[in-house]
């Protein structure tokens, strides 16, 4: 047996069932030949083997992140990033930047992303055309909130795109009017697509080129699995583009990560079609892979949009916003289990969730299937009937630790203390026995896996707070929290076998970090950082 490469020095904490440590791997062909002691697998090694010294550092299996926009990701690198900003005169400081460095031509299309009203120092409300009026006339202007649920188009951009008083409102969103009935600017939820689905659309070069940008990222942070939603990432919202161009990196070999694809089709008519073509959960390969039909239930908790069972405590017009009626939900759910496709439903408000959890109750009374991995993607307002039907259904919980970080604030405001106290109950669930697979929801929030160790387990934001950590009892253990962005996610897309932990016979994944974070005070995970990405054997990043 001829070995490729051999990690030596390292302290390699597997994932196995007994959570063994190990001291140096063997690699051949993009897989784990060989596990155990320096000696012991250095006397495999012959004139042709890598030999890379750990130094004693930390070796994991490779972060998978369960749930994130990877297309999305690339397209918001060549977008105005307004991430951050405090106040709406910062928003147009950073377009006005822009547009300098870019050396813009006059009426090219601005797209910017990532504010929150939340974070603004003055006025804590949405921004309106007139606001982007302020910054430009002369050039179209769509930003997005940082959530996705929430844009808002200059008077420029609502020209060009034909929208006015008589552009008739979209089912499941809605935009607002001005007192003489005028648009606003601001759109909500399906009421999007009014001016996403008209802008000029990337090419299949442009498209690949940002996926890769984005991959490349990925692996600065350890990153070598995704759960990625990407089918209408573009303005077209044409999947076979989409499709088409992560075949094509992979034909290249210039996929450099494992790819399974949560399948935004939020239609029957969208989802029979594709299901006609030959696609379903489990088609592909190790490299890129089908996965479950993603449905989007509701909006998000920050835009008030998320559907709660009783109206906002801190707005009570409103009780968010469901995105399709819930006979058609259960259709598409019962199409999808029907025909061997697993189901991921974006649910962030209870109502939501109660929907979600019947749809796939009665599909699996009509069409009972024992392992069918069916989850609900994000889980945020739950109460203890939630809780407990996760578990009752064997649901999937696909949740986004780094969410903490911003909606520790809101959370009492939103929902009032008593269903505070039942929400982003990770440690609940861990406990039940529920199966968690840990994401970002990138680029919503950032991807780096260890702020959402760190504030899984400490149950504080990125600043420390709060001091004594937000419903601490719901802190998880560092090992859960691994597991979450480990086999957790794994298991989400029934790879457990040949990813997840670091076993003789799965994929080389793996990731070495500059502390142990098993060993230093919680507090510090935020500050480890990952030193070397390998996949499939080949190292992919390296600080």
């Amino acid at each position: 047996m001829t070995l490729d490469t051999i990690l030596i020095n390292g302290k390699v904490y597997t994932m196995d069932k007994k959570r063994s440590i190990k001291e140096a791997i063997g690699i051949k062909n993009g897989r784990i030949e060989k596990l155990g002691t320096n000696e012991e697998i250095l006397s495999l090694k012959d004139s042709g083997t890598e030999i890379i010294d750990l130094k004693g550092n930390l070796i994991l299996p490779g972060f998978n992140d369960s749930h994130t926009h990877l297309v999305n990701l690339g397209y918001t690198l060549t977008m105005v990033g307004l991430q951050g900003v405090n106040s709406i005169d910062e928003i147009g400081k950073r377009i006005l930047d822009y547009i300098e460095d870019h050396n813009l031509k006059k009426a090219s299309w601005i797209r910017g992303t990532g504010w929150n009203q939340d974070y603004f120092q003055d006025e804590k409300r949405f921004p309106t055309r007139f606001d982007l009026d302020k910054i430009s006339t002369e050039y179209p202007i769509i930003i997005t909130r940082t959530c996705g649920h929430v844009a808002v188009a200059n008077s420029l951009a609502l020209k060009l795109l034909n929208i006015t008083k008589d552009t008739p409102q979209i089912e499941g969103g809605h935009f607002d009017l001005d007192e003489s009935g005028e648009p606003l600017g601001i759109f909500r939820e399906n009421a999007i697509s009014l001016i996403y689905n008209s802008l000029p659309n990337p090419t299949r070069e442009e498209t690949k080129a940002m996926m890769k940008m984005a991959i490349k990222e990925f692996h600065k942070l350890g990153i070598t699995s995704v759960g990625t939603d990407d089918f209408e990432a573009l303005p077209n919202k044409d999947y076979k583009q989409i499709l088409e161009s992560y075949l094509d990196l992979r034909e290249n070999n210039e996929l450099n990560i494992r790819v399974n694809q949560q399948c935004l089709l939020p239609s029957i008519d969208k989802l029979s079609s594709f299901l006609e073509e030959g696609y379903n959960t489990g088609w592909g390969d190790e490299n890129y892979r089908i996965g479950p039909l993603k449905l989007l239930l509701d909006g998000s908790l920050g835009a008030r949009t998320a559907a709660l069972t009783k109206a906002y405590k801190d707005d009570n017009t409103t009780m968010g916003i469901v995105t399709m009626e819930v006979e058609e939900l259960w259709k598409i759910v019962e199409y999808a289990h029907k025909n061997n496709t697993q189901v991921a439903i974006h649910a962030i408000g209870d109502r939501a969730m109660y929907m979600s959890m019947e749809s796939i109750e009665r599909a699996l009374k009509k069409y009972p299937k024992k392992d069918h991995r069916h989850g609900i993607v994000h889980c945020q307002i739950t109460d203890e009937v939630l809780l407990n039907k996760f578990k009752e259904l064997d649901l999937v919980a696909y949740i986004q630790p780094i969410f903490l970080d911003y909606d520790w604030k809101i959370v009492r405001d939103r929902v009032g203390v008593d269903l505070e106290k039942t929400s982003y109950n990770w440690k609940s669930l861990v406990d039940k026995g529920v199966n968690i697979a840990c994401g970002s929801d990138a680029p919503v929030e950032t991807f780096n896996v260890l702020y959402g160790i760190y504030e899984a387990v400490t149950r504080k934001d990125l600043q420390g707070n709060p001091k004594e950590g937000w419903l601490p009892e719901q802190g998880l253990t560092v090992d859960e929290a691994v597991y979450g962005y480990t086999l957790g996610g794994a298991y989400s897309t029934f790879e457990e076998k040949i990813k997840g932990s670091i076993e003789e016979g799965k994929l080389a994944d793996l990731v070495v970090l500059s502390k142990d974070i098993f060993e230093i005070p919680a507090e510090e995970i935020k500050d480890v950082e990952v030193l070397t990405t390998i996949f499939s054997g080949r190292i992919v990043y390296e600080r």
